[in-house]
């Protein structure tokens, strides 16, 4: 019955009778080490088409010096921009579903660093009030609904993300997602700056 089996799929597939016999007696240690290669190899690869995007991405960001200096933000309060420390300056959309991943690394680092975000193309302050207070997000926003902001600073794509250091010129602009951490590496090193 096997025979038969492995005949017919050889005679579909075109397959080596041997070939079929050898995959099914292989060890299951060593498909597990093959498919963990392959997985290895493939986020590998994702994240060096994804690095490469968000640099080619990045290019057409503007890279002046921050000239920002106060914003008021969704809880209408002013806010202004300090003097001598860096600041991740974060355009997102409340509607983005990158946004969406990164938005708990904004977080994070808004309780560490200076973070200034800004929801772009996402209704009224009260709907972005709303998605935050349904989130838990506490970190500084500002509402640009027509997209003054993300013009001036030449955003098409988000999120996109800004960092400063504390002379308020640009150290790193990214485009897409980022890790917690390399934000934070990226921080420390405009702190350093």
């Amino acid at each position: 019955m096997i025979v038969l089996i492995i005949y017919k799929l050889v005679f579909f597939s075109d397959l080596n009778p041997l070939l079929l016999l050898k995959c099914y007696n292989i060890p299951m240690k060593q498909k597990i080490k093959h498919y963990t290669k392959e997985i290895i190899f493939f986020l590998l690869t994702m994240t060096l088409f994804s690095n490469l995007l968000s640099l080619y991405k990045s290019q057409s960001l503007n890279n002046t010096p921050l000239t920002l200096t106060h914003v008021q933000l969704i809880t209408a309060k002013p806010y202004i921009i300090s003097q001598n420390k860096p600041i991740l300056i974060h355009f997102w959309a409340t509607w983005c579903p990158t946004c969406k991943l990164e938005a708990s690394n904004i977080e994070f680092l808004s309780h560490h660093f200076e973070v200034l975000s800004i929801a772009v193309n996402s209704k009224d302050d009260a709907t972005v009030r709303k998605y935050l207070a349904t989130k838990g997000y506490t970190f500084a926003v500002v509402n640009d609904p027509h997209n003054q902001l993300a013009s001036a600073f030449n955003v098409h794509a988000f999120p996109s993300t800004f960092i400063y250091d504390k002379h308020h010129n640009l150290v790193f602009s990214e485009v897409g997602y980022t890790s917690t951490l390399g934000l934070w590496m990226r921080m420390l090193w405009a702190g350093m700056k």
